[in-house]
């Protein structure tokens, strides 16, 4: 998140767009899908005592602890608060017409389901960002192209018609190996939930094929209200753990194809395990958000050296990795989700009842606000300009306001949702 934060500054796309501090979600939030006994769990749960706790695992299967795949540290619980507050932030301005797209780059941890951890990911902040997203929208599209399945996120809505699940993944012998064409959900929600099965070696064109036609088959068929997008970036070429080749100019193309429907859209991050091109992913990808053209210069920065030996922003795909995927192979698997799809009688039509007050503290009525008061008491978690400099002489030129010089001085490379209205 550092190295994302600080190309975001110097590439001035913090101007931009408006940058909020989370707030930490609490854990009545968070039970608005996972069960209590996991969120207490988690609470309690420490590297000292987590010993304590090993018949307690045991019997509960939270997946959480020595020899898993989602160890215990230090503030473990404080850290799933943070980026699940930046998507339930982001999802609520989204409803209340505050903005068209929202990014948390924090956010995107697809695979925690709602006992357990999984793949890293404790809390699935998208999940209750789509909860948040369903008081206000009768119809939610989930996209995921991280190169590890969805699994967390298609399992809780595998039952519903409301909110389609599209996922783009590498299968077979990886993990979390689920995401078969096959699956395609249950009861009422059956055929709602989209695999697309990948084989190793995915390019930027390959990509683009596929993903194009079946977004635009899903926009059509469902017509969804909000779009939630996963960027996971262990999908670009030479990732510690993945296995394509899309660039991050093909990754971003994939941003761009789903921004141009024009809906609410909260975008999120996801897997990636090489951090710099993390970073370089993330970066480009909110320029392509805002709209603006950015050098493929690496601007200095704090983190300038991990960039090296290209100092390039944009990366190339790999000669030597063989693409797997066989033109037929892709023309297949479309066609079959077309056929699914197609067994869909249309959008689903959905009652909407006025929605209940939310947990979340909501914006006070614009008309019930002195003019003279309303920006400061909208904009209260807004950061101030003085937040972002990159360098001496940029801070001297953004001397902050008294209001601001009196607030307490937050780590820029803190974890943050940044919500942003596109014109």
């Amino acid at each position: 998140m550092k190295l994302t934060h600080h190309l975001v500054v110097n590439y001035d796309l913090y101007r931009k767009m408006d940058v909020f501090e989370p707030h930490w979600a609490s854990p009545e939030e968070i039970k608005a899908f996972h069960s209590p006994e996991y969120i207490d769990f988690l609470q309690r749960v420490t590297p000292t005592n987590q010993k304590e706790y090993a018949q307690e695992l045991q019997k509960c299967m939270f997946n959480c602890g020595e020899f898993t795949d989602c160890p215990i540290f230090d503030g473990v619980f404080d850290f799933c608060r943070i980026y699940s507050g930046g998507t339930l932030d982001a999802a609520h301005r989204l409803n209340h017409g505050l903005c068209d797209i929202a990014i948390n780059w924090a956010g995107g941890l697809h695979h925690a389901k709602k006992s357990e951890g999984s793949g890293f990911c404790y809390v699935n902040d998208i999940v209750l960002g789509i909860l948040e997203l369903l008081r206000y929208h009768p119809r939610v599209l989930y996209i995921d192209i991280d190169v590890h399945h969805g699994d967390g996120v298609e399992e809780a809505f595998y039952v519903t018609d409301r909110v389609m699940t599209v996922s783009f993944h590498k299968y077979g012998d990886f993990f979390p190996g689920t995401g078969d064409i096959k699956d395609l959900g249950a009861k009422n929600g059956k055929y709602y939930a989209v695999n697309f099965p990948l084989l190793s070696g995915m390019t930027d064109e390959s990509y683009k094929n596929i993903f194009k036609p079946v977004i635009a088959k899903v926009m059509e068929t469902f017509q969804p209200s909000a779009v939630v997008l996963q960027c996971g970036a262990d999908s670009l070429t030479g990732d510690r753990l993945g296995c394509f080749n899309v660039t991050t100019k093909g990754h971003g193309e994939c941003v761009d194809f789903v921004k141009s429907y024009g809906l609410p859209l909260l975008v999120l991050g996801g897997g990636g395990y090489t951090i710099r091109n993390v970073a370089r992913a993330w970066a480009y990808e909110t320029a392509v958000l805002l709209g603006e053209e950015v050098s493929n210069n690496i601007p200095y920065n704090d983190y300038f050296e991990y960039y090296a030996p290209s100092f390039k922003l944009h990366l190339d795909p790999d000669p030597e990795l063989e693409n797997a995927n066989s033109k037929d192979y892709m023309e297949d698997i479309k066609i079959r989700i077309f056929e699914n799809l197609r067994a869909l009688d249309g959008a689903p039509s959905v009652q909407m009842a006025q929605a209940p007050p939310s947990i979340l503290t909501r914006e006070e009525d614009e008309d019930a606000v002195d003019p003279d008061t309303r920006a400061p008491e909208h904009d209260n978690r807004r950061q101030p300009e003085a937040e972002f400099y990159t360098n001496e002489n940029d801070q001297d030129q953004c001397e902050p306001s008294n209001t601001e010089k009196d607030s307490n001085q937050m780590d820029a490379d803190r974890t943050s949702a940044t919500s942003m209205e596109v014109d």
